[in-house]
């Protein structure tokens, strides 16, 4: 049964660069996160209002460039193919994220903040590029595991770059991501294989006919805004952690270094339970597997902002990651099962567009409601947010609740 590593198909060998390139994605992008605030403060003399906001501006700088982009780079993913641009979004964000170490104010920082927007789209593509060469009845499998990939990233991210900011300072830190991200592009380069054959932009079947010819369109579009909501809810948290850390420490001891382990539990329990989850959702429905990680989410947001020290708060952060294993996995095969190949590209870089207008919200909403009462607010209404998305998602996949069990196995086959 076993294969020998050269009579592996092709799109398994690319499965397993992409993991490894969204590993390294994920490492480069969740080195800087829990220190971001604390490099900010270093960058002029702030207030915690003041802090807040440019805290809240710098997390979502680069996302709300990357809302307006992604669809336009997705309609060139379909026209040219994905590796192209696999390599635009890794060479970009390796120059890019490196200079962000030279910068001598935080007027510099937000303007290559949103330059880096404009580079995004590594992740979404390497979805697309599985999405379109794996075999359909396997494709929710091979997503699954490629998402593991920018989750373990993630996972050790914060806990490197923590140290790494404790021993030699924030700056190098983003020197060491841009370093990252430069591998990645050369293993992308080299060791990537699609075979795609360049489609003039006349013979594109427009989007407004792709959305007319899916078989569930509520569903597609639901898990659109399931995605705004999920990362509003997971980023509203992002600007104020390591301040809410520094507040619960009392401004002692490695603050970074701590940061980084609170920010880095939500990946060791996405990473531990997520393969579960996506076996019981082939069992059960993925799309009950999401409701229940919604009505999880909501409980586990609460108590988070009743919390006295950083060891309760990084128990409640382990279970979000729980909530997070049932949420973006669950979107990402629903999307993959209910769209069609030739329009992949697009279909992922809408849902990255809405992705990224949630990065957008959710550091805005946690820095004002940080900025007008306090860092513990947030965690309120986040759990707010979380509500309205619960409700959103049982009405937007009613219908693939229902009996249907002619259809469930491969609703999209006749592509």
């Amino acid at each position: 049964m076993a294969k020998r590593r050269g009579k592996l198909p092709e799109w398994q060998r690319n499965l397993r660069v992409l993991w490894f390139g969204n590993f390294m994605a994920g490492i480069g992008f969740s080195l800087i996160m829990p220190f971001m605030s604390l490099y900010i403060d270093t960058l002029g003399d702030f207030n915690r209002t003041e802090l807040s906001f440019w805290s809240g501006l710098t997390f979502a700088a680069t996302f709300l460039v990357t809302a307006v982009v992604s669809p336009i780079w997705g309609r060139l993913a379909d026209e040219r193919g994905r590796k192209l641009m696999l390599l635009r979004a890794s060479l970009g964000m390796a120059i890019v994220i490196a200079c962000m170490g030279l910068v001598t104010n935080v007027y510099q920082l937000v303007l290559l903040r949103l330059l880096q927007g404009v580079f995004a789209g590594y992740i979404s593509n390497a979805n697309a590029l599985i999405a379109t060469t794996a075999p359909r009845e396997q494709s929710g499998q091979a997503l699954g595991t490629l998402t593991t990939g920018n989750v373990s990233g993630t996972l050790l991210g914060p806990l490197v770059g923590g140290a790494i900011a404790e021993v030699v300072g924030y700056r190098v830190t983003f020197f060491v991501t841009g370093g990252l991200l430069l591998l990645v592009f050369f293993l992308s380069l080299f060791m990537v294989h699609e075979h795609f054959t360049p489609i003039k932009r006349a013979d594109a079947v427009p989007m407004k006919r792709v959305f007319h010819e899916l078989k569930y369109p509520h569903v597609i579009i639901g898990m659109f805004v399931t995605t705004m909501f999920i990362q509003a809810s997971n980023n509203s948290i992002s600007p104020i952690l390591s301040l809410y850390v520094r507040q619960l420490m009392g401004g002692h001891g490695g603050i970074a270094f701590i940061s980084g382990i609170i920010a880095s539990l939500p990946g060791v329990a996405t990473l531990l339970v997520a393969p579960r989850f996506g076996r019981l959702g082939d069992r059960i429905g993925t799309e009950k597997i999401l409701l229940i990680g919604l009505a999880f989410a909501v409980l586990v947001y609460i108590p988070q902002a009743f919390v006295t020290n950083v060891w309760q708060l990084g128990f409640l952060r382990f279970l979000v990651g729980i909530a997070d294993a049932a949420l973006i996995p669950q979107v990402q095969t629903l999307l993959a099962k209910y769209s069609p190949h030739y329009a992949a590209g697009r279909i992922f870089s809408y849902n990255q567009s809405f992705q990224a207008t949630g990065n957008v919200a959710g550091p805005l909403i946690g820095s004002t409601i940080s900025g007008a009462f306090s860092y513990s607010a947030v965690f309120l209404s986040t759990s707010l947010l979380v509500l309205v998305n619960l409700v959103w998602v049982n009405f937007s996949t009613q219908e693939i609740r229902q009996p249907q069990t002619e259809e469930k196995t491969d609703p999209t086959r006749d592509e």
